[in-house]
């Protein structure tokens, strides 16, 4: 899909990269990911693979947690072909559905690690691609209609710096679509096997993006029927904070994979899913919040 769009320049780059429907001209080549410099984060493609072996795709939480991100955009956004930005893509799962939903938009995919960009260039190379670090954003001002990060923010240090950019590069009336890992008490192995700097309060994500400037128009939570089981395994999981290892790993992968399976739960996760569009629910195992530019 064609765009026009201020694609910023690289570092030893003096010219602006051209988008080509099928990578970047960037000088006297094409790339399928424009870089911009990021810092050392500790995460691997291992520890991508790790997290889309034991949820990814198909696990019934993410697929609700795609589809409520499409419904407040398709809710809030007021452009007929608004160019969406999704910080975090990874495999690409919210990029696909974005384009299934709202074939209209111009899509743009982000993220702190190369190597899953580069593997999802094979599969979506018409999907203009970047890699930078959001808490030191090369776009320039007021550049797109909305963002979208799921389960991004609690990688990020800098989580009020980041909110602060992603105001920077909205348009006015903009959109942002959050969602990050609840309960700040129930920080265990698993955070930390997936280098989670923390988990939130709803309360706590809401001041940090209304300080940025933002205005919030939808908060609620997922995972509300779940929650009780979740709690009892987190308090489990703690106890293995002070030793994170493979074999906590492999653990965490079952179980992840096993409430994945459970069609009871996927029922459950529809019915909230339902209910949720009429009322805001107040604890779950994730917070969800939208705002708007002002």
């Amino acid at each position: 899909m064609s765009f026009d769009f201020p694609w910023p320049v690289p570092a030893g780059y003096s010219q602006q990269p051209i988008w080509t429907d099928q990578g970047f001209k960037l000088g006297d080549s094409v790339v399928p990911v424009l870089s911009y410099e990021v810092g050392s984060s500790g995460w691997s493609d291992g520890l991508t693979a790790f997290h889309e072996e034991s949820a990814g795709a198909n696990h019934f939480i993410d697929r609700a947690s795609r589809g409520r991100a499409l419904d407040q955009l398709g809710k809030h956004l007021r452009v007929d072909a608004p160019v969406i930005l999704e910080v975090g893509c990874s495999s690409g799962f919210m990029l696909q559905a974005m384009r299934e939903r709202m074939p209209q938009a111009l899509l743009i995919g982000s993220d702190y690690i190369r190597g899953p960009l580069e593997q999802l260039a094979t599969t979506i190379p018409d999907v203009p691609l970047l890699q930078f670090d959001l808490a030191d954003c090369p776009l320039p001002d007021s550049c797109v209609d909305a963002v979208v990060l799921l389960n991004v923010l609690e990688h990020i240090d800098e989580d009020a710096a980041a909110a602060q950019q992603l105001y920077r590069i909205l348009k006015p009336g903009g959109v942002a679509v959050i969602e990050v890992p609840a309960g700040p008490t129930l920080y265990d192995v698993y955070d930390k096997l997936l280098l989670h700097f923390r988990r939130y309060s709803q309360k706590g994500l809401r001041r940090i993006f209304e300080t940025a400037g933002f205005r919030p128009v939808d908060e609620s939570h997922l995972g509300v029927f779940m929650y009780p089981g979740f709690w009892i395994v987190k308090q489990r999981n703690k106890r293995f904070l002070s030793h994170a290892n493979a074999a906590q790993q492999q653990v965490v992968t079952q179980n992840i994979r096993e409430t994945g399976a459970s069609r009871i739960l996927s029922a459950a996760m529809q019915l909230e899913l339902t209910l949720g569009r009429r009322i805001s629910y107040p604890f779950g195992i994730r917070c969800v919040l939208t705002c708007i530019k002002v």
